[in-house]
């Protein structure tokens, strides 16, 4: 009997829940729905939960307000999930998903070798795979599905917490399954998992300089006058928001299709393999008569450049092979010079943060990682502690296969790749691609021979578990609990101030009185006034697609709220408000005292015409 506990994220306000718990034994499965809360790969998601100084430093340090919640809420669902096991069925369904992907370092992925390449129609994965999970009478209770594509539809100018276009797709396809319910309610949970998307992009239109129109350069995606900040991938709408709506749309509709075509069952046990590993001292035998070995960690110059889905700030590109006297030399007198013995196992990345040799006040990266892998029946989840790129997921995909399908145990199997699990150690590309360094391959931490390490890894994993000798895998070694010298670099925050005469909470400008249609805490609410019972129902949260809510710190301790609702042209006609919550920050003696607050709009209507009666 085997346990597994799976999260996932949806929707726009971060809000997760706990999207099953399998148990697993003589061909009979257990699952469970409930709610929880967890994290997702989204670039518009809240910070401060890593505990390495590269991360705590880009996020203003480890902040408790950011991590408490995350584990509170998953431990609480893992606890209800317990007791609230049930019988039930999975089911898989595979398809292709075109025009929702485009590699953004093609330059990169044409140095892998030719025969490689042409075994393969696409330079990104288009395969959708999708677990149907039902009731033993038949009722779909959840899935779960995986589509190699960054979440980075919403783009580097949006400042609203968001899960992109996974998470609208999963929104999507929970209001189809739960009618009437508010986000993260209802019984159905609609999962959609990351894959090897480290040189995918959702921007389908490409890198075109944004003061130009005219196309990128084409090996370091810059532009003649703005270098690689003009350097940006638009698409396929017209703005973010729509860009989103459209990519988390069409994944969201192949796997509305393939869960309903879903009829070949998974049958078979649920096994699991767990390893730590020090990823800076793996040695692999590649030939007869030689080895490689990874490295200690480091970030090339190329990392500082951005993609073409967000360039960097400063004056570089990718595609570095060689260094910069400028900005070696600000490294040098600040962060120190990398050894030779780094320098030498990177080659040819060009070291920009020598974050191996870096341990003040806490390691930079991490060291010690988690390799990880579950078997559902003949379904293998590769747990990937990274980001792949669409080469290096195939490789470990077929690695894991022939080890699994070599003891005759498993048959037609479905390996998946869930990246950027457990720790994060960014990208991993293959080792033609690091030649290039580009952003993924400068972003690859641990040397050239990082997948190379990890296939190896990877491989014994599936070979334990096809051998049934799980419990034979030497733990590895532990990785470091971090108690000390975490660091929070916001500060404490002022108290809030109002102007006189005024309340928190007022609202500052009403909404009009007539439109034409076109759970847990939340910030907005927009309810409708229910005739039959004389109550307001709450039909929208800052969970909903639908709203938007914009927090802007002003002057003098002074802030306002926005909150925008998105009226859909299938909303009821009658009688709305808008609530927004809060809370203010005030001295009272020599004490801070945390208040809440509430404002309400005045009650408009929403109907299909302005002329009513």
């Amino acid at each position: 009997m085997t346990l597994w506990t799976f999260r996932r994220c949806y929707a726009s306000s971060g809000k997760c829940r706990l999207v099953g718990q399998l148990h697993w034994s003589e061909k009979r499965t257990v699952l469970q729905i409930q709610t929880g809360q967890c994290g997702t790969h989204t670039h518009s998601g809240l910070a401060g939960y890593f505990q390495y100084t590269l991360f705590m430093i880009t996020s203003k340090g480890y902040i408790k307000a950011s991590i408490e919640p995350l584990v509170k809420g998953i431990v609480k669902s893992i606890d209800i999930a317990h007791s609230n096991m049930k019988p039930g069925r999975i089911y898989r369904s595979r398809g292709e998903l075109d025009g929702s992907s485009l590699n953004r370092s093609p330059h990169s992925y044409l140095n892998n070798p030719e025969d490689e390449r042409h075994r393969y129609t696409w330079n990104t994965d288009k395969q959708v795979l999708v677990l149907k999970f039902t009731g033993l009478d038949g009722d779909g209770i959840g899935m779960l599905s995986w589509f190699a594509v960054h979440a980075v539809s919403m783009n580097l100018t949006n400042r609203m917490v968001s899960s992109d276009n996974m998470g609208y797709a999963s929104y999507l396809l929970e209001q189809d399954k739960n009618p009437g319910q508010l986000p993260g309610q209802g019984g159905f949970v609609a999962g959609f998992s990351s894959s090897n998307l480290g040189d995918v992009s959702p921007n389908t239109k490409g890198p075109h300089c944004a003061n130009t129109g005219l196309p990128c350069d084409y090996l370091n995606s810059s532009c003649p006058v703005g270098g690689t900040k003009m350097c940006m991938a638009f698409g396929p709408g017209d703005d973010m928001f729509d860009s989103t709506r459209i990519i988390g749309h069409n994944i969201y509709s192949k796997a509305k299709e393939l869960y309903a075509n879903a009829v070949e069952e998974v049958t078979g046990f649920l096994h699991s393999a767990h390893q730590w590993v020090n990823m800076t001292d793996v040695t692999v035998q590649i030939n007869d008569t030689h080895t490689v070995s990874t490295c200690k960690p480091a970030l090339g110059h190329s990392f500082a450049a951005g993609t073409t889905d967000g360039g960097g700030d400063l004056n570089f590109t990718q595609g570095a092979v060689e260094g910069d006297p400028f900005w070696d030399g600000i490294r040098d007198a600040i962060l120190g010079k990398p050894s030779n013995q780094t320098q030498e196992c990177h080659h040819p990345k060009p070291i920009l943060f020598n974050t191996g040799e870096m341990n003040w006040p806490l390691p930079w990266h991490p060291q010690i990682v988690d390799v990880q892998m579950i078997t559902i029946g003949s379904v293998a989840v590769v747990a990937v502690p990274g980001e792949m790129t669409t080469m290096s997921g195939r490789r470990l995909r077929e690695a894991v296969r022939q080890e699994l399908e070599s003891e005759g145990g498993f048959r037609d199997s479905d390996v998946v790749i869930a990246g950027l699990s457990n720790v994060y150690t960014h990208y991993i590309t293959t080792y033609e691609e690091y030649q290039v360094q580009r952003y993924e391959g400068a972003s690859t931490i641990y040397g050239p021979h990082t997948l190379s390490a990890y296939l190896h890894k990877y491989r014994g994993l599936a070979r334990a578990i096809a051998q049934d000798k799980v419990s034979e895998l030497p733990v590895g070694p532990q990785p470091p609990f971090f108690e000390k010298n975490l660091f929070n670099l916001m500060g404490a925050p002022t108290v809030d101030k109002k102007p006189d005469n005024s309340s928190f909470g007022d609202v500052l400008q009403q909404v009009y009185p007539v439109y034409r249609q076109v759970g847990n805490k939340t910030f907005v609410t927009v309810e409708i006034y229910d005739n039959r019972t004389n109550n307001w129902d709450v039909v929208y949260t800052d969970a909903s697609w639908e709203t938007r809510f914009h927090w802007l710190k002003g002057s003098n301790q002074q802030s306002n709220s926005t909150v925008e609702w998105h009226i859909p042209p299938l909303a009821p006609s009658g009688s709305y408000r808008i609530r927004h919550f809060g809370h203010h920050k005030q001295r009272k003696g020599l004490q801070a005292v945390i208040t809440p607050y509430q404002g309400t709009s005045n009650v408009f209507r929403v109907t299909a015409s302005f002329y009513y009666q």
